[in-house]
């Protein structure tokens, strides 16, 4: 490990407890920041509307850490909406932000647009699906950027079980992103959930980078940060543990391509590999390919749109 890394690993990763709620609500009332905190959601109704009450009762109503909670639905066919709005959350449609832009599948698409709707100084990302949720998810991520202003992008790190077995999910990163970014961007190799759905930010940094529209959002968001305002401006909370739905190995798979073929954009946007990936699943007739398209667009800086540009103004 880069002896830069380690330096990092010292300085930069802490523990939810390492600042409590006080002091966190104290920095908040000195710089007057806002808090957004935005929960992208796909047919999440079993869990989205537990974690926006808590976030409502734990940080809105007990405390007033945070400002708005936001849900982006992306075309739920369940009642996700429903469920969201009735646990109090401020709740719109992916279609609905910026309609002259038509709107993509995909995870990072709706984190992009997300920019359009929110307030927050501090916009504070996360994923719909999580279960056993704690309100400290949102203020170990959110208490280093109200605290230190040299701090732009904090990620969570937590235990990921899978099937009861700690230490066992997070399978993409393992197999996938670690060695991706250990080998092309060292620096970053001391983050333990890079690809984790759980992490805030400013939003002055967030509407300057460009967003993956897809899963390779996290891993983009990473990099291209790094470059930006360096790795001294990057930080992690260790939350706990994170109990959350898991996908099937072929889920993964188109996962784990999209991931790399945005980590491909990023050295040297060089020559483009095919993006597509094909897998197989048996039938009555033996195995058959299925092919899917590898996302292959990416939505530019917040900054270059001008309804973005517009609401700033007002």
């Amino acid at each position: 490990m880069l002896e830069e890394v380690e330096r990092w690993l010292s300085s930069r990763s802490w523990s939810v407890t390492d600042r409590p709620l006080h002091q966190i609500l104290a920095a908040k009332r000195a710089t007057g920041q806002t808090v957004s905190v935005v929960l992208p959601a796909l047919n999440e109704e079993e869990t989205v509307g537990d974690i926006v009450a808590i976030v409502r009762h734990d940080l809105m109503q007990q405390v007033p850490l945070v400002d708005e909670v936001v849900v982006v639905d992306s075309g739920s066919t369940d009642r996700t909406a429903e469920v969201a709005a009735a646990a109090g959350a401020r709740v719109v449609h992916r279609d609905e932000i910026l309609p002259r832009v038509p709107a993509v599948p995909g995870k990072g698409e709706v984190l992009w647009r997300s920019l359009l709707v929110t307030d927050g100084d501090i916009v504070c990302f996360v994923d719909a699906d999580l279960k056993e949720f704690s309100s400290d998810f949102v203020t170990g991520i959110v208490g280093p950027l109200l605290t230190d202003p040299e701090v732009q992008l904090v990620k969570a790190m937590y235990d990921r079980p899978l099937a009861g077995a700690a230490g066992q999910g997070g399978r993409v990163t393992e197999l996938m992103a670690r060695p991706l970014l250990n080998m092309h961007w060292p620096q970053l190799a001391g983050f333990v959930q890079p690809l984790g759905g759980e992490y805030a930010a400013r939003r002055s940094l967030l509407e300057q980078l460009p967003f993956p529209v897809g899963y390779g959002v996290e891993l983009g968001m990473l990099v291209d940060a790094l470059h930006l305002v360096g790795l001294d401006a990057l930080a992690q909370v260790d939350v706990g543990v994170r109990i959350h739905r898991h996908q099937d190995g072929q889920a993964l798979g188109r996962m784990a391509a999209a991931i790399y073929r945005t980590a491909q954009l990023r050295l040297a946007r060089g020559h483009l590999i095919r993006p597509s990936l094909t897998q197989f699943e048996r039938s009555e007739d033996g195995f058959e390919p299925r092919t899917y398209s590898v996302d292959t667009e990416e939505r530019p800086p917040m900054t270059e749109i001008a309804e973005y540009a517009a609401r700033k103004v007002a």
